[in-house]
């Protein structure tokens, strides 16, 4: 089952010749590397969200995150993976915004308030990430079902967001673009 607190997604174009599903095993192994190292990173929370993109050792990271210095700190420890070769830091850093700051804080709330996800709500790394830019709300993550996913977007809206964008994947989904990319 895939749980991760960060959605990060990437895509590999499968060819089919034996050096090229060799490299692509290890592009498998490096994404998986560089979501170790951002999912262990203390200060990554669930007001970020970084994806990744792996094709023969370049690196490309993209995303939000709420402080200039995440954004250093997450290429640093994409950089010390085994396999890297090059890495294009296209993660951007959330501006500073009382009202979206006090907004992040109201969505956490309710979404892990609610009993539905509470289970989550304890985990160390919860998978529903809250990604507020300049008023507009995206939720990014995985939850169990689409009841969780629609529950979810409902629980962030209300609260004077411009726009409630919902990104969130099932784990259903999730598993079935990683048997895709392995295969």
């Amino acid at each position: 089952m895939v749980r991760k607190a960060v959605a990060i997604m990437f895509a590999l174009a499968l060819l089919g010749s034996p050096a090229v599903f060799a490299q692509e095993r290890e592009d498998l192994q490096m994404f998986r590397d560089i979501s170790d190292q951002v999912n262990g990173y203390t200060q990554f929370t669930i007001f970020d969200s970084v994806a990744a993109s792996v094709k023969d050792g370049e690196v490309v990271l993209s995303g939000w995150v709420t402080m200039p210095y995440k954004k250093d700190d997450i290429e640093r420890r994409v950089r010390r993976v085994e396999g890297v070769a090059t890495v294009q830091n296209d993660i951007g850093v959330l501006p500073v915004s009382q009202f979206d700051d006090e907004l992040r804080f109201r969505i956490a709330r309710a979404i892990y308030g609610n009993s539905s996800f509470w289970n989550y709500a304890a985990m160390a790394n919860p998978p529903i990430h809250i990604v507020v830019n300049r008023g507009r709300v995206t939720l990014v993550g995985t939850v169990n079902s689409h009841v969780e996913r629609v529950l979810a977007r409902s629980l962030a809206t209300g609260f004077g967001a411009f726009d409630v964008k919902n990104e969130l994947k099932t784990d259903a989904e999730v598993q079935a673009e990683l048997e895709k990319i392995s295969n």
